[in-house]
């Protein structure tokens, strides 16, 4: 049943213990190790360097084996320090990044800006994939996040983007009014990470390589809205699967950290963007090149809520 040899079997069995030996051999590079201490400041840490002039002096090493051999002995290598953990508790912070990637779109090869939403404790993932990220596409993507998980996170961690950032960075980072201004109506603040501490929102950072391995390999979408439909579904099933890392499921997480979310307003406006334009003496406005026709009841309606401020005639030009 375990596809094991019966010698195998047979000998754990008469061990007595669930213990695994220890592998008592010599290795490969044993004997030329302080050689090869040696020769690494003198080949400026160049194992392939350190190969050849043992190569040379009669040494039959492969690479492979120098390499494997310094790994495992720490040789011409810096330790690798942790660069730290952060606990966060249920519902206290929301990270949100974007990436640069390209997508197969109608056909075609087409740059896109993946916005991306993790809410640290659970990690449930949410993303979507636009044209171009400005401050607009920015409210629009949060708002669809907070929607996806029916809930606000206290902060929102960000990497000090000039679409949210007025000046500063780390904690002395300020919001550009706009920005603040919506964090305030869905009662959460934004938050940025200082410079050079990029694993503070490793929470985000780290599913990017699964988008782009995963989910965006071998993928084509008919269009943007195709594009993130699929990308919300694959959301909701990459959040039901089982994580190692976490020994968890994050939409079981999810359950318990939504308790801990602050609720949606009653009601969400959309997202919109003020354009001021004057209304031609033809009577249309010109937008993004385009021309809309304005009707004199609409007309009407701004001369009324002036109150008389100004005469309908002055409105109209």
């Amino acid at each position: 049943m375990l596809k094991v040899s019966r010698l195998t079997v047979r000998e754990v069995l008469r061990s007595g213990s669930a213990e695994v030996p220890a592998l008592a051999r010599a290795e490969v590079c044993d004997p030329y190790r302080q050689q090869i201490l040696d020769l690494l400041p003198i080949c400026k840490g160049n194992l392939v360097r350190v190969q050849e002039e043992l190569l040379s002096s009669g040494a039959n090493l492969l690479y492979s084996a120098l390499t494997a051999f310094c790994r495992r002995h720490g040789i011409g290598q810096a330790p690798i320090v942790a660069a730290g953990r952060y606990h966060f508790c249920p519902g206290e912070e929301m990270q949100h990044d974007t990436s640069p990637h390209e997508v197969q779109l109608g056909g075609k090869r087409r740059k896109a800006q993946t916005a991306s939403a993790v809410l640290c404790y659970s990690h449930m993932l949410f993303f979507q994939l636009y044209p171009t990220f400005q401050r607009f596409d920015c409210k629009v993507f949060l708002v669809e996040a907070l929607r996806y998980f029916n809930g606000v996170a206290k902060r929102v961690e960000i990497d000090n983007t000039h679409v949210v950032v007025l000046r500063g960075t780390g904690r002395a980072m300020v919001p550009v009014p706009e920005m603040a201004a919506f964090a305030d109506r869905f009662g959460f603040r934004f938050a940025a990470h200082e410079l050079g501490d990029a694993n503070r929102s490793a929470r985000v950072e780290r599913p990017f390589w699964f988008i782009e391995r995963n989910f965006l390999a071998g993928r084509s979408f008919a269009s943007w809205q195709d594009l993130n439909q699929q990308a919300r579904q694959w959301c909701d099933r990459v959040n039901a699967t089982y994580k190692k890392h976490l020994r968890a499921v994050p939409r079981e997480l999810f359950a318990m950290e939504q308790q801990h979310l602050r609720p949606l307003p009653p009601w969400v406006p959309e997202v919109y963007r003020l354009h001021e334009r004057m209304v031609d003496v033809e009577g249309y406005v010109t937008v993004n090149t385009n021309r809309y026709s304005v009707t004199i009841a609409q007309l009407h309606s701004e001369a009324r809520a002036h109150q008389g401020a100004r005469p309908f005639s002055e409105l109209a030009r």
